[in-house]
């Protein structure tokens, strides 16, 4: 088939940046529904506005796609899951899989669900497991609902840049029962149509079992968390030697073996994805030997109580005072202010980041916190703790400001600035 030729008609279930991103790259050539509980998501969508920050996903939806139901190709979103999934010959399940701290494993009941209403409506369509699950989930899926029609294909998408790993993917990985002849010809028609959609030419094509699936998903993540606690312990030791962190990773990354990429220090690594999947990861070492991964989970945390106790010296703070009484000036509160809520540049997503931590620790030392993040309503607060969009008001009233990631806005009050962000960048 030449290329732009109407292939498929497919559903998507969730718009986050994963399920989005993926429905607009495929359809650029096939037809498109999505879907999401969120009628606010919804509306954005066929207004083609993206509801999520991402400078592909917002320039491919305005200019570069067909919107609107009946486009062909195209993609237009609604709330009728119904509507969406019986036409659907694929059904790409995007939805999420938070992770349960009383279970101490992901739930993965809106996947489940997405699942079990395709099957009521559609068993012949295949369903193509995108969101991140636990080792054995897809086997156990299947089995339950007595259905070989269901494959596993992780992703590997940074936030903000969702539709650009898309267009340029590293990999693609598919989990499937390789024995089955059917399906797996079915999961080769869906690279296919991932290869086709994207930009990169030549992108490695793995099929393979679909626990190692699951696994390479959980132990990629994870060892991105490695690699991001590995530079901020590199970074608490030099902080407390005195040492010059920058001259200290320059040496150590100059080594091809370890490389210059993803060295810059944070306040611990955060966001929706590296938290929950190395939690899940160690859940799922249960009965097997490990160190390394608990001690991944656990250098986090300690890199985010560090942070909190860096912040409280540069207030001057001293641990021998009550700490109410200190963070009291002449009746006026002493104010920590925490410029962005979000992990990265770029971003609007806020979802765990690292700095939450280290703002519930500062909290817990009675200190007051106030909070610049222009994604959210001037006045409004954020778990108690007052929100500003200006920033000129905002830093003055802040005694000490602290940025996970540094911006040049605050270059003027750069004395009662913390952070660790080296490089600027991500």
């Amino acid at each position: 088939m030449k290329k732009g030729e109407i292939k498929m008609e497919i559903a998507v279930a969730g718009a986050g940046y994963v399920g989005l991103s993926l429905a607009v790259l495929l359809a650029q050539h096939n037809r498109l529904t999505v879907v999401d509980v969120v009628k606010e998501k919804v509306d954005m969508v066929n207004q083609r506005k993206s509801p999520i920050q991402d400078v592909e996903l917002e320039d491919y939806l305005k200019n570069r796609i067909n919107v609107g139901e009946g486009s062909n190709p195209g993609l237009w979103a609604t709330t009728d899951v119904e509507k969406a999934y019986k036409k659907a010959e694929i059904v790409i399940v995007a939805a999420p899989t938070n992770y349960d701290i009383v279970k101490e494993y992901f739930d993965t009941s809106a996947v489940e669900t997405v699942i079990q209403t395709v099957r009521s409506v559609n068993e012949d369509a295949l369903i193509v497991i995108k969101s991140t699950i636990p080792v054995g989930f897809t086997e156990s899926i299947r089995e339950r609902f007595k259905t070989r029609n269901i494959i596993f294909s992780p992703e590997f998408l940074r936030e903000s840049y969702a539709l650009y790993d898309n267009l340029y993917p590293s990999r693609i990985i598919v989990g499937v029962n390789e024995k089955d002849e059917a399906l797996t010809n079915r999961a080769h028609m869906f690279t296919k149509l991932l290869q086709e959609a994207a930009i990169k030419e030549d992108v490695p094509i793995l099929y393979m079992g679909f626990n190692e699936a699951e696994a390479i998903k959980l132990f990629a993540n994870t060892y991105l968390a490695m690699r991001v606690a590995f530079f901020n312990e590199l970074d608490t030791y030099a902080e407390i030697k005195g040492f010059n962190t920058q001259q200290i990773i320059e040496g150590v990354c100059l080594d091809p073996r370890i490389g210059i990429h993803y060295n810059n220090p944070s306040f611990g690594y955060g966001g929706y994805c590296l938290p929950k999947d190395s939690k899940q990861l160690l859940a799922n070492f249960k009965g097997v030997p490990e160190a390394l991964i608990q001690a991944i989970v656990r250098s986090n945390h300690i890199r985010k109580d560090f942070i909190a106790d860096q912040v409280l010296r540069q207030a001057g703070f001293n641990a021998e005072v009550d700490a109410e009484d200190y963070f009291k000036m002449g009746g006026q509160h002493f104010a920590v202010g925490i410029y962005r809520l979000t992990m990265k540049s770029n971003s609007d997503n806020f979802r765990h980041s690292a700095i939450q931590g280290v703002i519930r620790r500062l909290k817990a030392q009675g200190a007051e916190v106030v909070i610049f993040e222009p994604t959210l309503p001037n006045g409004s607060e954020f778990y108690g703790d007052k929100v500003m969009n200006d920033i000129e008001t905002f830093k003055e009233r802040s005694n000490v400001i602290i940025a996970n990631r540094y911006d040049d806005c605050l270059s003027d009050v750069k004395e009662k600035v913390y952070t660790r962000d080296i490089y600027q960048r991500d």
